[in-house]
C-alpha cells in the first residue's frame, strides 16, 4: 500500500495518493448468503466458503478463473455455459468482498472510494454501513464516495458489494443483439450475440472496471479539463507559433468552513494560478487564466508527424500545503472539420492540415472485459503498424477506457467515439428477430436520464486525450430527440466543446448518401478491381472483408477433428459448407471458395489457410489502395469493418484474439504507406500517392516485372515529384503484364527511391494468367533463400532474407518468432513487414520486436510459398 509522503517548501503534502483494490477479492452466489450487507461487511463476518474473485472483471471471468466453466472461446464450449436468459438473473447475482488496510485519517484529510464501472446495479457496504444511499445502476457510471467517516479506527476495513445483472437480459435468439431488449439498459448490446460473436452468458455482470482508494486533503480536485488551441495551418517541422492552453476543474471543499487557496499548474516554466474561495461543503468550477505556450511541440496523427506529449500537475494549495493534486498527460493539437463539396463529405483537419482518414472499426479489446494496459498497447500498436490513423469505437460496446486512449495518444491514432446506440437494437430496421416493434425500440433505453448522466461521466473521463477526435450519437441510428438534443446542444458544449459531433455513424452530415442503401458496406470479399472502379460512400464508416487466420491461428480455438476445409457449393447460398464449429465462430460461408479457387483446390487445411492469406493480403491492400487512389475527389476517408475481434471469430480481423497477425495486417500496411506506389488491377495504371504534407522532389520510380522463373524485365525507371496530399498517375503497365503473364501469370515490383537511392516504398504484386488463374504459382521451383538472424537488443531481432541470382522469386514468406521448447509463436510480436517476397539477386531485412523472456529461447521461422521452412535459433 502506498505511503503518504511528500514535501513542498518544507511543509507536509497531503496530496492525492491513489491505489487500486485489484487483488484479494472473494465472491459468493447471493442466493447462498442469508446475511445482509451490514453484516457481511463487518470484520467479524467469516468469508467461509467464498471463492476467489477477479476484480476488475466479470462473474463469468471469475468462474472461468476458478475452473467452474470451460473456456467459452474454445470450440463449442460457450454452448456448455448456462445462459442468464434461461437461468434467471439470480444465477449470476453475486456478493463480492475485499479486506483492505487504510488508517483513519486526521487533520482534515479525506479518503475516497471510487468505482470506474459496475454492471449493472449494486449495493455497497463498508464496515457495517451502507455506502451508496442512492441507487447505483448503469454500466457506464463512475461513482466516488467519501468514506472517511466509515473507516475503521483499527485500519482494518471490509468492503462488500452485491452486483445485480442487467434487467432485462435479452433473449440470445441469433439476432443482432439477440431479441434487442438488452438495449433497454444503458450497457453493452453485443453481449446478447451479434454476427461476429456468440452471447456472453452472464451479460458481463460484475465489478468490471477499476476500484480505487484515494486520499486527499480538505479540498478535492475533480475532473480537470485541459483544452489546446493551435491557430493557423501548421507543419510538423520548424519552430511553431504559440498555442493556447486553457485549464479548468471542479474543486470540492469537504469541510464545514470556508477554504481559501490557490489552484495552479506549471508547464514549461510557466506557472498559471488563480486564487479561489470555496464555501463550506460546496463544489465550484474554476477556470484558470489561459497560457500562450511558446514554441509548442505539436501532436500529430500517425504518419503525419510526432506524437509529442506533455505532462503537468494541477494542485490546490492551502496555507502552503498541497491539499490535492491531479497529474495530466496531454498533447497540443486542434481538431477541425469542413465540408468537401466535391466528395460531399466531411474531411478532418489536425492543426490546420487535411488528414485523409484510413481507419479501422473497433469493438472492444476482450468480450469478457479482461482489459490490460499491455494488451491495449499491443492492439493499438498493430493499428499504427497498419499505417492507419483512426479507430472508430462501435456503438454497441462502450466508451473506451483511459488506458486505451493513452495507447492511442502514444501511437497517434485518432478516435471516433460512438455512444450506446445501434440501428439493429434501437429500431432503425424492421427485424423479425426482435421482440418489440420499431416504435418501441426507438425509445430505448428505458432510462434516458441515466443515458445522459452516463454520457457526461464518460466525456469527463476521456476528454483530455489528444487522440479523441470526434463524438458520434450512435451506430447507424441517432438517439431519440430527448437524448440527442441535450447531448449535442448542452452536455457536449459544456463539458467538451472542441470536437466534431455527428448524430450517427453513417449520417448524411458525415457522408452524403447519393447511392442509396444503408450508407456503408459492403462486408464481403470483393473483386479487387471493384475497390478501384466502383464508387461507394464518400466517407465510408464501415466497409470490409474477410480475415481468417492461418493454421497456427485456427488451431488455438478449433478442435483438431473440426479442422476441415470448407466445401464449395456452386450456385447455392451459402456458397460454402463449413464445419459446424467454423460456423459457430462466424465463418461467413461466402467468398473464400471463389477467391481461393484460382490458386488451385486446397490439398488440406494447411493449404487452405495458406491460400486464404494470399486472398487476405490482396483484399485489404486492394481496398485501401482503391480508396487512396480517389483521395479528395471521391473520398475523404474510409473506416474498415473491422480490424479486430474480442472473441475467437473468423471474420473482420487483422490479427486474432491471441494477438497473432494474419496477412490482412500486412496487406493493409503495404497499401496504406504514407508515400505509396501502387497499381490499378483494371487498367494497369501505376499511381503515386502522397498522404503527407511535404512536397517530394527527385523521387525515382522503378517498375519491374518478373516471370515465374525469376526472369526480370525493367519496364521503366523515371523521376517524379509529388505535391502534398495528392495522387499522380505515372503510366500503364497493362500491356507488359499481359504479354509476360498470359500463360502463367506475372509478378510486378514497384519501388520509390529517394535522392540517396534509399528505398522509400516497395510494393509487390502477383497477377493471374489470361484465364484468371494463378497457374504459374503452382509450377514455381523452390527458391534457395539464405537467412541471417541477429539480435540488435533485448527483444529485438533483424532477419535478412537473401535470394540468389538465377533463382525464382522467393514468394510470400511468413516470418515468425517461436518458443524453442514448444514450437509455438511468441505473441505479440511486431514485424516492420511480413508475408514478404524477395526477387532474385536481392535481399530484404525485417525488423522484429518480441516480448523477451529469460525462460524462453526464441527461434525465427521463415516459410514461404516456394521456400521450405527454416528455423534459426536466436543467439
Amino acid at each position: 500500500m502506498p505511503v503518504l509522503t511528500g514535501l513542498m517548501v518544507g511543509t507536509l503534502v497531503y496530496g492525492q495518493d491513489r491505489y487500486e483494490l485489484n487483488s484479494g477479492w472473494k465472491m459468493r452466489l447471493a442466493g447462498e448468503v442469508k446475511e445482509r450487507g451490514t453484516a457481511i461487511s463487518a470484520d467479524t463476518y467469516q468469508l467461509t466458503g467464498w471463492k476467489p474473485a477477479v476484480v476488475p472483471g466479470t462473474v463469468l471471468g471469475s468462474m472461468l478463473e476458478n475452473k467452474e466453466v470451460p473456456d467459452p472461446f474454445w470450440g463449442m464450449n460457450n454452448e456448455r455455459i448456462p445462459d442468464i436468459y434461461h437461468t434467471g438473473r439470480d444465477y449470476y447475482t453475486y456478493w463480492f468482498a475485499k479486506d483492505f488496510k487504510e488508517g483513519y485519517p486526521g487533520g482534515g484529510r479525506q479518503v475516497w472510494l471510487t468505482f470506474r464501472g459496475i454492471n449493472y446495479s449494486c449495493e455497497i457496504f463498508l464496515n457495517g454501513k451502507k455506502v451508496n444511499a442512492e441507487p447505483f445502476k448503469g454500466m457506464f457510471l463512475r461513482k466516488s464516495f467519501n468514506i472517511t467517516r466509515l473507516l475503521s479506527k483499527t485500519g482494518n476495513n471490509r468492503l462488500a458489494v452485491i452486483v445485480y445483472p442487467p434487467d432485462p437480459v435479452g433473449n440470445p435468439n441469433g439476432g443482432q443483439g439477440g431479441d434487442g431488449i438488452i438495449a433497454r439498459n444503458v450497457s453493452h448490446q453485443y453481449v446478447a450475440g451479434w454476427d461476429w460473436i456468440r452471447p456472453i452468458r452472464d451479460r458481463n455482470t460484475g465489478i468490471w472496471d477499476k476500484v480505487y482508494i484515494e486520499r486527499t486533503g480538505t479540498v478535492n480536485i475533480k475532473d480537470p479539463h485541459l483544452v489546446t488551441r493551435v491557430p493557423g495551418k501548421r507543419l510538423p517541422e520548424g519552430t511553431q507559433s504559440p498555442a493556447i492552453i486553457r485549464m479548468s476543474a471542479e474543486v470540492e471543499n469537504t469541510s464545514d468552513r470556508v477554504v481559501e487557496g490557490v489552484l495552479q499548474y506549471v508547464l514549461e516554466g510557466n506557472k498559471i494560478s488563480k486564487k479561489v474561495s470555496i464555501a463550506a461543503r460546496r463544489t465550484v468550477q474554476v477556470d484558470l487564466p489561459g497560457l500562450n505556450l511558446k514554441s509548442p511541440r505539436l501532436w500529430w496523427p500517425a504518419g503525419y508527424g510526432p506524437q509529442n506529449l506533455y505532462s503537468t500537475e494541477l494542485q490546490f494549495i492551502e496555507n502552503g500545503s498541497v491539499s490535492d493534486k491531479e497529474a495530466l498527460s496531454f498533447g497540443v493539437r486542434e481538431i477541425q472539420t469542413d465540408w468537401n463539396p466535391l466528395t460531399r463529405s466531411k474531411q478532418i483537419l489536425v492543426n490546420g492540415q487535411k488528414i485523409f482518414i484510413k481507419g479501422g472499426n473497433w469493438i472492444i479489446s476482450d468480450a469478457m472485459l479482461r482489459f490490460s494496459k499491455e494488451r491495449y498497447d499491443a492492439e493499438i500498436r498493430y493499428h499504427r503498424d497498419m499505417n492507419l490513423n483512426l479507430i472508430r469505437i462501435w456503438g454497441g460496446a462502450l466508451v473506451e477506457r483511459p488506458e486505451f486512449y493513452e495507447a492511442c495518444d502514444r501511437y497517434g491514432l485518432l478516435v471516433l467515439q460512438d455512444f450506446w446506440m445501434s440501428g439493429d437494437c434501437n429500431g432503425r430496421w424492421l427485424d423479425p428477430m426482435k421482440k418489440e416493434d420499431q416504435w418501441t425500440r426507438r425509445k430505448y433505453p428505458d432510462d434516458h436520464g441515466l443515458f445522459l448522466e452516463s454520457a457526461a461521466e464518460m466525456i469527463k473521463m476521456v476528454r483530455n486525450h489528444p487522440s479523441l477526435a470526434m463524438w458520434c450519437g450512435g451506430n447507424e441510428i441517432m438517439p431519440p430527440d430527448d437524448i440527442l438534443v441535450p447531448l449535442r446542444d448542452s452536455i457536449l458544449p459544456k463539458l467538451d466543446g472542441t470536437r466534431w459531433f455527428i448524430d450517427y455513424s453513417n449520417s448524411d452530415e458525415m457522408s452524403y448518401n447519393f447511392i442509396g442503401g444503408n450508407g456503408d458496406g459492403p462486408y464481403t470479399i470483393q473483386p479487387v478491381s471493384s475497390f478501384w472502379e466502383k464508387r461507394t460512400w464518400p466517407f465510408n464508416s464501415e466497409v470490409g472483408s474477410v480475415g481468417v487466420g492461418d493454421y497456427e491461428s485456427l488451431e488455438r480455438f478449433i478442435p483438431k477433428e473440426n479442422m476441415k476445409v470448407p466445401v464449395p457449393r456452386p450456385g447455392q447460398q451459402p456458397s460454402e459448407e463449413a464445419d459446424s464449429v467454423w460456423t459457430y465462430h462466424t465463418y461467413t460461408g461466402v467468398g473464400y471458395e471463389q477467391s481461393i479457387e484460382p490458386y488451385g483446390k486446397p490439398d488440406d487445411i494447411h493449404d487452405f489457410a495458406m491460400k486464404a492469406q494470399l486472398v487476405n493480403y490482396d483484399q485489404y491492400r486492394g481496398l485501401i489502395e482503391g480508396f487512396s487512389s480517389h483521395m479528395w475527389d471521391w473520398y475523404t476517408g474510409v473506416i474498415i469493418w473491422k480490424t479486430q475481434n474480442p472473441w475467437t471469430a473468423m471474420r473482420g480481423q487483422m490479427y486474432d484474439y491471441y494477438l497473432d497477425p494474419n496477412a490482412c495486417l500486412y496487406g493493409l500496411r503495404a497499401g496504406s504507406r504514407p508515400l505509396n506506389l501502387m497499381c490499378n488491377p483494371v487498367d494497369g495504371t501505376v499511381m503515386l500517392v502522397n498522404n503527407g504534407f511535404k512536397q517530394h522532389r527527385d523521387l525515382m520510380v522503378v517498375i519491374k516485372s518478373f516471370d515465374m522463373a525469376g526472369k526480370e524485365k525493367l519496364i521503366t525507371q523515371v523521376f517524379a515529384y509529388m505535391e502534398p496530399s495528392s495522387v499522380k498517375k505515372i503510366l500503364s503497365v497493362k500491356k507488359e503484364l499481359d504479354e509476360m503473364g498470359k500463360d502463367d501469370g506475372a509478378f510486378l515490383l514497384l519501388q520509390v527511391l529517394d535522392k540517396d537511392q534509399k528505398v522509400l516504398c516497395d510494393n509487390f504484386y502477383w497477377f493471374p494468367d489470361q484465364n484468371g488463374k494463378y497457374s504459374g504459382l503452382g509450377k514455381m521451383k523452390q527458391a534457395a533463400v539464405v537467412t541471417e538472424v541477429k539480435t540488435t537488443g533485448r527483444g529485438k531481432i533483424e532477419v535478412k532474407l537473401r535470394n540468389p541470382s538465377h533463382s525464382p522469386v522467393a514468394f510470400f514468406n511468413r516470418i515468425s518468432v517461436l518458443d524453442q521448447s514448444t514450437g509455438k509463436r511468441i505473441l505479440p510480436s511486431f514485424f516492420d513487414d511480413n508475408y514478404v517476397s524477395v526477387v532474385p539477386g536481392s535481399e530484404k531485412t525485417i525488423r522484429i520486436d518480441y516480448p523477451a523472456s529469460s525462460t524462453i529461447v526464441p527461434v525465427v521461422s521463415v516459410k514461404g510459398w516456394n521456400v521450405a521452412e527454416q528455423k534459426i535459433p536466436v543467439k
